[in-house]
């Protein structure tokens, strides 16, 4: 391997979501990254379809689309640690490992002897990250937590959906996971910060990280807007709370999308739209002014942008320097031609249907890119592989 993070070996026992997606962007980047995974049963979104990979015939196979939205480039064995030779094993491949990610319960391993002060022991280099719901200590420190609810204790679900005086209010989840997916790249940043102060130090570390914690820091914005005001942040649907034209409106065959982020913009998306007098209202001259006035401004624009459609409203507006764009669907977002130009969309070869079509890693590196190396592994596929690539002649027993 030929990565920025080859001859970097992570041993994964996370599940689900943001622990393999923390163990997917090492792996991308080149790390040797080892699933651990339950004989028989193996990471709980194994199961998590419809919708499953087909084979060449169009039938389901055992693997969901879920699970393969997060374990690329890595390789899967089995082991049942809750047993004494599990445990055995696991510590042996933790001797030769630089990382572990893992998201059981606090004090879930501690039973097993796989908690971070057992293995700091046997390894002192070992960057050792623990992602829970709630943190390793705290009163819910012991409590499960899973991204929906995080969603909504820490906030997010309180300024996501339709103001409170439009139909159909009422606070709404994210459509993806983002909670866990957020936790996970906060976990590859932390992992990553640990690996650059090991080779200062030549010591390892614990890393804490909580769903709920990365769930308030990302509410960014927003979460300043209540610190500084002590107001906390209503509903506005598609608007933002700063600034202002910056949200959907209608167009005469469906809507699309508008974000006006200073007044030079504004001054020339009122030129387009035949109303060049609103920028020189006093009411909405200056962007404070617009989001003190919306309610007065949005309703004008509204009634002017239905008299054009989408393509029209979007081809005027950007020779005019006017950030806007289309509301796609995904099928409409794989067939854009910025997308299929970036390479947005790879296939991999796969045991059970021949092929499987991924996402690919944002990450654009100069020197080292992005490798491809394999798809989601099959359960226990490695199982043989792996240990005689990591303990050599201590893979007999």
């Amino acid at each position: 391997m030929s990565g920025a993070l080859a001859d970097l070996k992570v041993l994964d026992l996370s599940r689900v979501l943001a622990g393999p997606w923390a163990g997917q962007m090492l792996a991308d980047l080149g790390a040797d990254v080892v699933k651990v995974e339950r004989p028989e049963v193996g990471d709980d979104t194994r199961a998590w379809g419809p919708p499953y990979l087909q084979d060449a015939d169009g039938r389901d196979t055992s693997e969901a689309a879920y699970f393969l939205s997060a374990n690329r480039n890595k390789r899967s064995i089995t082991i049942d640690f809750t047993q004494p030779e599990g445990q055995r094993r696991v510590r042996e491949l933790v001797a030769k490992a630089d990382v572990l990610i893992e998201n059981f319960k606090v004090g879930g391993l501690a039973a097993y002897g796989l908690d971070y002060a057992s293995l700091q022991q046997l390894n002192p280099r070992l960057i050792y990250c623990s992602v829970t719901g709630f943190g390793q200590d705290g009163p819910y420190a012991k409590r499960a937590g899973y991204d929906f609810m995080i969603q909504a204790m820490g906030g997010l679900m309180s300024i996501t959906g339709r103001a409170d005086n439009e139909e159909g209010a009422g606070p709404v989840k994210v459509g993806v996971a983002l909670t866990d997916i957020l936790t996970g790249l906060y976990a590859s940043n932390a992992i990553l910060a640990a690996l650059a102060e090991r080779a200062r130090s030549g010591q390892g570390q614990h890393i804490d990280l909580a769903l709920l914690d990365v769930q308030v820091a990302c509410l960014g914005n927003q979460a300043l807007n209540y610190l500084t005001t002590g107001k906390p942040p209503r509903r506005l649907g598609n608007a933002h709370p700063n600034i202002v034209p910056y949200q959907d409106f209608p167009t005469a065959d469906g809507d699309f999308i508008l974000t006006v982020g200073n007044d030079g913009q504004f001054r020339r998306f009122c030129e387009v739209a035949g109303h060049s007098e609103w920028a020189s209202d006093a009411r909405f001259a200056s962007n404070a002014q617009r989001v003190a006035h919306r309610e007065q401004l949005i309703p004008l624009i509204r009634q002017a942008t239905v008299f054009r459609t989408t393509a029209q409203w979007i081809a005027e507006l950007e020779q005019a320097g006017v950030p806007c764009g289309p509301i796609n669907d995904l099928s409409q977002v794989f067939d854009d031609a910025q997308i299929k130009a970036r390479g947005v969309q790879i296939s991999l070869p796969h045991a059970l249907s021949g092929g499987v079509k991924l996402v690919a890693n944002p990450i654009r590196l100069s020197r080292t890119p992005v490798e491809y190396r394999s798809a989601p592994p099959l359960l226990g596929q490695h199982n043989a592989e792996v240990i005689a690539d990591w303990l050599g002649t201590q893979a007999a027993g």
